[in-house]
């Protein structure tokens, strides 16, 4: 923990509600103490650290959907099912390191193996390592998408003890997968998994428990069985067809008016192989329900799927928040989707994505206006982590 004050003056600030003119935070105890617009002095006893008159001060992003023991190879899946515990908790941590350096400060984990990325978060102090959200194995069915992780569980019993040993070994999340998944041999994304009252019961469990629930889903029937749930998240919200993507206005109008967040897979690096082919023959028509989500006015965040492919590696997400505004957001609103949004969606609101008292002290600073141009968010000039500068930037 920091024992002194620390003063980080930038000419702009984005609050992660709003964008201000010159400030500058004060830190104390990896917390924020306090941010001040007024002009003022810091303390005497401070220590200051100017970044300049073009530079600017956000809250650290956060990836609502990521893979840490997946290596964003060719065959990702290969990897972290036949890789030896070592060698894939050697990954998670390469790519919590891969992602810190982005300016990504808060990560929610929806699929390890072994429970890893808790592994992960119990070895490496917070200083070293985004905060990590972590939902362990995700709960499927025999068989089903992503078995190989070790999540498998159907009927009731088997359900009920999957969530509550999740919340004994201390995730966070559930993960279910409602549905199937293209990178799964043997299964599809208009596939069904499980249906209504399962579902149910494993949000009900969580929400006892006091772990939120995240959906894996594509299907538009599926989806409904989702949101008829309680879930807290969509993962993907896609509404694959057989043929394409059709949007249901029914399902999208009570996803709005019930404030669920749909995390939209997006992002891909520059130079990034083509999609899988599942997702390629529906790019026209899933990029036409995806813009029509996010006019809508749904809560939309980004969850990369970082880890997955080799166009998804761990420095993702900026890359994911142009592509949301290419989409029709507007740059401010994307930056609340990274931040605040973001936070709430995964259990972290107050705490995490906001620049205010009491936050904890996750900070980055870019060198030119992400208002202006989102590609500032590549232009990385310091990331804190708990009030601790992470070093080589």
């Amino acid at each position: 923990m920091l024992s002194e004050l620390q003063v980080l003056r930038a000419g702009n600030v984005f609050d992660g509600v709003q964008t201000r003119g010159p400030g500058m935070v004060l830190i104390e105890h990896g917390l924020i103490r306090d941010v001040d617009f007024t002009g003022a002095a810091p303390p005497e006893y401070a220590t200051v650290t100017d970044f300049g008159a073009e530079a600017w001060l956000l809250p650290g992003l956060v990836d609502t959907h990521v893979h840490l023991c997946w290596d964003a190879s060719t065959d990702a899946v290969a990897h972290v099912t036949n890789g030896d515990p070592g060698t894939i908790l050697d990954t998670a941590r390469n790519a919590a390191a891969t992602a810190l350096r982005t300016g990504v400060t808060t990560v929610r984990d929806l699929g390890d193996r072994d429970y890893l990325a808790l592994a992960l978060r119990d070895q490496v102090p917070p200083s070293r390592r985004p905060e990590i959200i972590a939902a362990g194995p995700p709960i499927t069915t025999r068989g089903g998408h992503c078995h190989f992780l070790g999540g498998e569980a159907e009927g009731a019993d088997a359900l009920l003890a999957a969530v509550r040993e999740r919340a004994e070994r201390g995730c966070d999340v559930v993960k279910v997968m409602a549905g199937g998944g293209s990178m799964t041999p043997g299964s599809s994304p208009l596939h069904q998994q499980y249906g209504p009252a399962d579902l149910r019961l494993i949000v009900e469990e969580a929400h006892r428990l006091g772990l939120t629930a995240a959906a894996h889903v594509h299907a538009a029937d599926a989806i409904g069985d989702v949101i008829d749930a309680g879930f807290d998240t969509i993962e993907h919200f896609t509404f694959m067809t057989h043929d394409g993507a059709g949007l249901r206005d029914d399902l999208l109008d009570r996803v709005v008016e019930q404030g669920i967040f749909a995390s939209l897979t997006l992002g891909g690096v520059p130079g990034a192989p083509p999609p899988p082919p599942a997702v390629a023959a529906r790019i026209d028509a899933l990029i036409d329900v995806l813009t029509k989500v996010i006019a809508s006015g749904a809560r939309v965040v980004v969850g990369t799927d970082a880890g997955i492919e080799p166009g998804k590696p761990h420095h993702v997400l900026p890359y994911a928040l142009m592509q949301l505004a290419e989409l029709g957001m507007p740059n401010r609103d994307v930056l609340r989707s990274a931040t605040t949004e973001a936070a709430e969606a995964v259990g972290r609101a107050g705490r995490k994505g906001v620049l205010g008292p009491g936050a904890d002290a996750d900070l980055v600073v870019v060198g030119s206006s992400p208002v202006a141009d989102l590609s500032a968010l590549t232009d990385i000039r310091a990331v804190y982590r708990a009030g601790h500068r992470l070093p080589g930037n």
